[in-house]
Order: C-alpha cells, then structure tokens, then sequence
C-alpha cells in the first residue's frame, strides 16, 4: 500500500513522542553537525525502524523515496565542483535503492528505472539516466566515505523492514562491516582482536556517548567529550577518585585542555537523577540497535532484577537518610543502593536501566520501574529476581504483564514444616500450587517448587530451597542465568570511580556510567567475536581493561 501524507505524519509523530530517542541525532552533540554521515546513518535506523512499523508501509521503495534529506547538506561530500545536472540526495537515494536490490551494476538499476516510471519520478530523474552518469557519480563523485554510508544505509533498512515482515529484495548481511576488515582467520591470536576490538570500540563509543550531554552550552574551551574521556578513565583504575584521577589525566591525555576534578564532580553534580537516567536509556537504545543487527542478538528472552549496594557508609548521615539507607543483611550498616535490570541467559548481557533505591520506596514501585524500561527496549519473556522480590503483589504484576517469573520464596513456617517432611521422606523434590492473598478476596496463583541442594552444609531442612513461578517447573532451570547479574555488579563496582561525597545525583551518575561501561564491553565483546568467528560464546573474548583502554583513546574524538 503507497503511504500517504497521513501514515507519514504518524510516523513522524511517533519519533518525536519517542521518549529515549533522538531526531536528528547531530542536534544532540557537538560531535554531530548537517554534513556528519555520523549523524545521518543514526537518524536512517530511527525512521525505518518506525517506519516499517507502520499498516500502511510494506514497500522498501516508497520508503527510500519518502526518506527525509532536505536538512543533510551532501555538499562536504560531493567530489564534483560546478554545476551538475542532478542532486546529491537524488542521487544518495538511487544508489540506496540499488544496494537495497544487490544490483552490482548500473545496467540492472537503469533497466528498473525505465520499467518502474512511477518510482523514478518520486526518486526525481524527469528522465531515465545515463548508465555511464550514474557510473561517475558513485566511483568519482561520492566521497569513499559517503560510498559505505549508502551500504550501511541499505543494509539498515532491509534489516529493518525484514523485522518489520515487509518482503525485502535481498537477505541482508546480519555481519557488521568496519574498516579495514578484511581477514578472514577462523582462529584470532591476540593481536588480532585487539585490532578488531579498536575499531568496534571506536564505532560503538561513536554512537553511545553522543546520548550523554552536560548541557553547557556554546563556547567552552574544553570540549564536551573530554569529560566523558576522564570519567572513562577513572574507571580504568579501581577506586580512583576525580582530584587524583584529573591530575593523572592531564599527562595521559592527548587533549591540550582537561577538566580539573572539582569541576568534573560541579558538572556530574548539575544533573539530576531523572536526567541521567534519561541518558542512559538513550545510550542503551543506541547501543541495543547497533549489536541488534547480529544475528547472534538475542533481544527476545530472560532478564534479572536486583539490587546492589555501594562499601557501607561510616560518615555522618544526618540529613540524608532517605539516601543512605539500611543494608540488605539487616544489620547496623547502612548504604547507598541501585536497582538494575539487566539482560541474562542466551543474550549478551546489557544492563538495560538502573535507577537508586530511596527510603520507602516498595519492591513493586522498584521492579514496575525497571520493567517498564526493559520492556520499551527488549521483548522481554521471563523474570529472575531474588527472595527479597518474592512479594505476592510483585509476582501478580509481572504476570499481569503476560510474564513468567521464577523467584526464590523465603521459608515461612508452612514451608519449613513442609520441607521437614520431604526430609523425611528422603524427597528430593516436590511442587504444589498455592494461592497467596493480595488483599479484598483477591487472591495471586502460584506454583511452589520445593529442591533439595546437593552437597548441603546443613543436615536439617535448610537443605531444601523453596520457588515460585506461575509457568511450571520447566522455568526453574533458568534461574541459574541470575547469576549473571552479580558477576556483572563486580565488574561495574571495579568501573566506578571513588568518592566521599554524600550527592545522590553524584553517586549514582557513578553507578550509572559505570553501568554502560560493563555494558558498552559485553556488546563490543559480542560484536569483536561475531566479526572474528561468526559466533558468540559468553566467555569474553576482549577484556574490560582493553575496552576501557579503547574507549579512553576513542572519546577524544570531534
């Protein structure tokens, strides 16, 4: 079906209603201006991703006519000089539709042309071009660098539109092309991935920190970038803090102007909470549809849910108790606490949003947060979460979505008693339904799954765990992917940067960068092994330290 002026307006509507997203991408960042191909490939994935979306677009053709350039000045990348007798976009959009079909040669796209009038003249050739004009303007008037954006651009929306059931022309490649990629050895030595790691990073750090911004407006001497460099290297070193951390930057840094710490910390400090999140969720959206395009993404499955806690507090708190709260061992500690929610089990393990835990905030408020997150990014199938999430009104919820959960319930006395008398009977295992009351004759349906540990220290009924799920045994399996979640809070309390100070905005941009570092690493992993092996196997193939090496050097870029 043709779109129309109407299904085009939805379309754009929706991207500017589009919470965690950005259009244009170049107005976000001094990184980005009207000519960055940058920019431009970024702004493609947004429309066709939506656009697809939409009843009315099933046709790749209408949608590389209808794609919007007037705001991208082609000029910088236009090698010709004087007066030429068709228009870079007109051009840019041909030769995306040429990619689009796998045409190697100008015969074919000239044939099409003639027989399909109507899409010419959308395309705007009054006239059917000359096989040898079109020749010229892609090898000697687009720039190399324009050249590979057309690629990309066409392999963006074959991608797009196949996950959106349109029928598309040709299978696209679900492989990422970078520079300068041209071995093909089945087994990488070190070296090798290093390589292949430096570019990814760079590609990666390029379209996730550009979602970060301080907001300072035109005119300063030290760019935007040098900040985001420096915070990246205070999470090369564990438990470095900014005055010590700003100090070493300026001989390490290639930057002639560097932000002193007690500037670094005013800025982070002029934040809020909910701006960082916002933040993050653009970084993550960014980052999710970049590795999306593997075929080794899986953004259908499993998340986990917890809470983590920063070393306890020792200092004062008066003033900040709603902050700085009791510990989760109930003891006399208190900290300051984060909640995650991040990928497990088959996907590459991305923390998806993070949020901190203030005084009197329920478990329900917490995981309703995340999973609303989660879900605007991911298809999300199963939850894993730990007993402290085992409230009846948290699992009515996640069911309530259409979600399974698999959660480990606290022993009351029923649960003891019953575990006592599987003891024994010498009983390994055992299931039951039950019924837990929300309130108002209202009641949430359960299944507890009562498994006997092998190897237990104890000899009493503290051998005996005790789960709940509303999908059957089947799921209980999984939850060994939780796991995954604390081995992932080590690594990102190693990527924060230290400090003293009791600002919760502060505190937790920490926790949050820190965050997209451990998650920028997982999805440069996958990305480096996908494009060395063809596979991905969970066992990291780049280190942490090499990627926060990496993206040291690459943030000093613009």
């Amino acid at each position: 079906m043709p779109y129309t002026s109407q299904s085009c307006r939805t379309v754009f509507r929706r991207i500017a209603q589009r919470q965690y997203s950005e259009w244009p991408a170049y107005n976000s960042t001094p990184l980005y201006d009207r000519t960055s191909l940058a920019g431009l490939e970024p702004d493609i994935r947004t429309v066709s991703e939506t656009w697809f979306d939409h009843d009315s677009h099933d046709s790749i053709e209408e949608f590389v006519c209808a794609l919007p350039l007037a705001y991208f000045r082609f000029s910088a990348h236009d090698q010709y000089a004087g007066s030429t007798r068709y228009q870079m976009a007109t051009l840019f959009r041909v030769f995306v539709l040429q990619e689009c079909h796998g045409w190697e040669h100008e015969t074919a796209l000239v044939g099409y042309l003639r027989n399909h009038p109507e899409v010419r003249d959308k395309l705007g050739f009054e006239t059917i071009p000359y096989q040898s004009t079109l020749w010229r303007s892609w090898h000697e008037r687009f720039t190399p660098d324009l050249r590979e954006t057309v690629e990309t651009a066409a392999r963006t929306i074959l991608i797009k539109a196949q996950n959106a059931g349109v029928a598309v022309p040709r299978e696209p490649a679900r492989k990422l092309r970078y520079h300068g990629n041209e071995s093909g050895e089945s087994d990488p030595n070190d070296q090798t991935t290093l390589e292949q790691a430096e570019k990814i990073t760079g590609h990666v750090s390029r379209i996730v920190f550009p979602a970060f911004s301080l907001e300072r407006g035109e005119g300063c001497e030290i760019h935007e970038n040098a900040y985001w460099d420096l915070q990246t290297y205070l999470g090369l070193r564990e438990r470095l803090a900014a005055n010590e951390g700003a100090r070493s930057f300026v001989y390490e840094s290639t930057r002639d102007r560097t932000p002193l710490g007690h500037a670094h910390r005013e800025h982070i400090r002029d934040l809020s909470v909910d701006q960082v999140r916002e933040m993050y969720r653009q970084a993550i959206t960014r980052l999710l549809n970049e590795v999306a395009e593997t075929e080794q993404f899986f953004r259908a499955g499993i998340v986990a849910i917890d809470i983590t806690e920063a070393d306890p507090f020792t200092g004062d708190r008066t003033g900040y108790e709603d902050e700085i709260i009791g510990t989760k061992e109930k003891n006399d500690e208190y900290a300051y606490q984060w909640a995650t929610v991040q990928l497990v089990g088959n996907a590459v393990p991305i923390v998806l949003d993070a949020r901190p835990v203030r005084k009197g905030e329920t478990r329900l408020e917490i995981v309703e947060d995340l999973l609303d997150s989660a879900e605007d990014l991911v298809h999300v199938d199963n939850v894993l979460m730990d007993r402290e999430f085992d409230s009846q009104h948290v699992l009515e919820m996640i069911s309530q979505r259409g979600l399974s959960y698999v959660v480990p319930k606290r022993m009351q006395t029923s649960e003891k008693a019953q575990a006592k008398r599987l003891l024994q009977r010498d009983q390994g295992r055992y299931e039951t339904d039950r019924k837990l009351h929300l309130g108002k004759n209202e009641w949430h349906e359960t299944t507890l799954i009562y498994r006997r540990k092998e190897d237990s220290e104890y000899d009493d009924h503290r051998q005996y765990s005790v789960f709940m799920t509303n999908r059957g045994s089947g799921h209980l399996t999984e939850y060994g992917y939780r796991w995954e979640i604390e081995s992932g809070y080590r690594s990102i309390k190693r990527f924060m940067a230290a400090t003293t100070s009791k600002d919760f905005g502060l505190r937790f941009f920490y926790f949050a960068f820190a965050c997209l570092l451990y998650s920028i690493w997982r999805a440069v992993d996958l990305l480096v092994q996908v494009e060395l092996t063809g596979e991905y196997e969970h066992s990291p193939m780049v280190t942490a330290d090499n990627t926060l090496t990496l993206l040291k050097k690459e943030t000093g870029i613009g």
